[in-house]
């Protein structure tokens, strides 16, 4: 994300305009969080304007080629944004503006016209949005103004104009108290800023499931702490040190939380000794909740969390989740339940959980395995 000399980071949001009264409390959690996400760059502060937020340093100098990368890096991990552009803010002028975009644009198009053949046009555009309605010129006014600017720079005649596939947009947005020039749009991950609901704890194993689930509960707003679930001696240490490092991946996406580990072995032995061997899954299932209980009423989490999508596996059946959930009073957020495992892996990628997920490992749940698990465990016969 290389903008030479581009002074501020213009972030966008969708969900949160919609917030009404309780909008600035959005706002500024995710103004907190975009602050945390980029507290690399010294001096960097996020302001606020209504349905918009933009990034730029207090004594008004130009980010460097090195804090637009790491902008680059982390903004897709802000939940809340939809999208941000770097670009030039300047007065909302019109002599100001185009001078902006006489000033921006030959770099914008430098690497588009070295990637095109001297006799192929490079196709362009202008897209004005005008917030603020006193501005002289309307949007169609200023599209055509800003087209002859550029236009009217050297190389011009390597240029036409595409209003459905161009290949560089100038954009502008018009506001009282600011313009803004920009050259490109990257998405953000959408929802809402991690922390404006109430914490929840996720149940965390090794596969690639229980992690997405806690990056939808971090979208939609809730940061999530983490309990995991080891059997030592019949699991290896290593099965705790792949959990560690995902936590590590998910706390990109939220101010760094916890993780607890619960060694299962000896209730998985009781279990394996007095109970009938086909309702094993389910009863260390039922256990986890209750513990997980115990730890989120002390931690003062609002809910737990789990990576259940129905009929996946034998403990993931209707029955069996309404038998494996009466073990616990609390609400058990799944946010997966209607999703297949095509979408669960895509979302994985897509977060970057996914290949540290595929590492082997082994899941206490398979401890002491039934050859023929239970499907449909009716609850008054387990309790």
């Amino acid at each position: 994300m290389h903008a030479p000399g581009c002074n501020a980071i213009l972030c966008r949001y969708g969900e949160l305009a919609l917030k009404g009264m309780n909008r600035g409390r959005f706002e500024a959690r995710l103004g907190e969080n975009l602050r945390r996400l980029l507290r690399g760059i010294a001096g960097v502060e996020a302001r606020r304007v209504q349905g918009r937020m933009w990034l730029a340093k207090r004594d008004g100098v130009a980010f460097t080629p090195g804090e637009l990368d790491l902008a680059a890096e982390v903004l897709p991990r802000a939940f809340g944004l939809t999208s941000f552009s770097p670009g030039w803010m300047v007065p909302p002028r019109l002599d100001e503006i185009r001078a902006a975009v006489a000033a921006a644009t030959p770099s914008a198009l430098a690497p588009l016209c070295a990637a095109h053949a001297p006799d192929v046009p490079v196709r362009v555009r202008v897209r004005t949005s005008r917030a603020w309605k006193q501005f002289p010129l309307d949007s169609l006014a200023m599209n055509v103004a800003l087209a002859e600017t550029v236009f009217a720079l050297p190389g011009a005649e390597r240029l036409t104009v595409d209003l459905e596939n161009a290949e560089l947009t100038v954009g502008c947005e018009i506001r009282e108290e600011f313009a803004f020039v920009h050259f490109a749009s990257l998405p953000g991950p959408g929802g809402l800023p991690v922390g404006s609901h109430p914490p929840v704890l996720a149940l965390l194993s090794g596969g690639i499931d229980s992690p997405v689930a806690a990056l939808l509960a971090m979208k939609r707003g809730c940061p999530v702490d983490f309990i995991t679930f080891h059997s030592a001696p019949y699991t290896p240490p290593e099965t705790v040190a792949k959990m560690e490092q995902l936590v590590t991946v998910l706390n990109r996406y939220q101010a760094p939380r916890r993780l607890f580990v619960c060694n299962l072995a000896p209730l998985q032995v009781r279990i394996r000794d007095a109970c009938a061997e086909r309702f094993r899954t389910v009863l260390y299932r039922r256990m986890m909740l209750r513990i997980a209980t115990q730890v989120a009423c002390r931690q003062r989490h609002a809910a737990l969390l789990t990576g259940d999508s129905i009929g996946q596996v034998a403990s993931q059946t209707i029955v069996n989740l309404d038998t494996i959930n009466a073990a616990t009073w609390m609400l058990v957020l799944r946010p997966l339940l209607g999703m297949d495992k095509s979408e669960i892996i895509a979302l994985a990628r897509r977060f970057g959980t996914y290949e540290l997920s595929c590492l082997p490992g082994v899941d206490s749940c398979t401890v002491f395995m039934p050859s023929s698990p239970a499907t449909g465990a009716r609850r008054q016969f387990v309790e």
